[in-house]
């Protein structure tokens, strides 16, 4: 079995159509209401959103929250998180790879995290190993000026590390399709 620190998390040089996937070099994308109220009812609550904004926060709406300023991949997290980090070919791994190293009661005590659904690519596979809602439609995310992004080229996926696997099926089982 291949350890996390055994996957090669170097990204191949992408193709025109992965950059447009993966790097579209914008961060501020917001995730729909319906989606973070998921993730509040499966985890009770969200104490902490650690790659956010302000703009960002008035949706999600967490107790506490970090922004690109504070650093959130340099600062210890806690409590119930919801993570809609910077998506890009360099962040994916960076931003995962914490989400992994702090599970098992570490450093916080259940965690959402939405990612578009790279089913192949390494850093994608840890996540793999956890119950996931494979959202369907499409989802499009909100920019910041209010308007919805449509046309996403990928689909997204909440992924959920916690001991309420059953909790977080009631609360996403009509957003997508349920993986265990």
């Amino acid at each position: 079995m291949t350890s996390f620190d055994d996957l090669d998390f170097s990204p191949a040089a992408p193709t025109a159509a992965q950059l447009i996937n993966q790097t579209s070099g914008a961060f501020e994308w917001y995730t729909p209401g319906p989606i973070v109220e998921a993730a509040r009812a499966a985890m009770g609550s969200i104490d902490l959103d650690p790659a956010s904004s302000a703009a960002a926060n008035e949706r999600v709406k967490a107790k506490s929250f970090f922004t690109e300023a504070d650093d959130g991949l340099s600062i210890m997290w806690w409590g119930n998180v919801w993570l809609n980090h910077p998506f890009g070919r360099v962040q994916n791994p960076l931003w995962i790879r914490k989400v992994v190293e702090g599970w098992d009661g570490k450093y916080y005590d259940q965690l959402c995290c939405i990612t578009y659904a790279c089913t192949s690519e390494a850093w994608f596979q840890p996540l793999l190993k956890q119950v996931q809602c494979y959202l369907c439609p499409r989802t499009n995310y909100y920019l910041p000026n209010g308007k919805i992004k449509k046309g996403v080229t990928k689909g997204s996926v909440v992924t959920y590390f916690g001991p309420n696997q059953d909790q977080f099926q009631e609360a996403f089982k009509s957003l997508g399709t349920i993986k265990w």
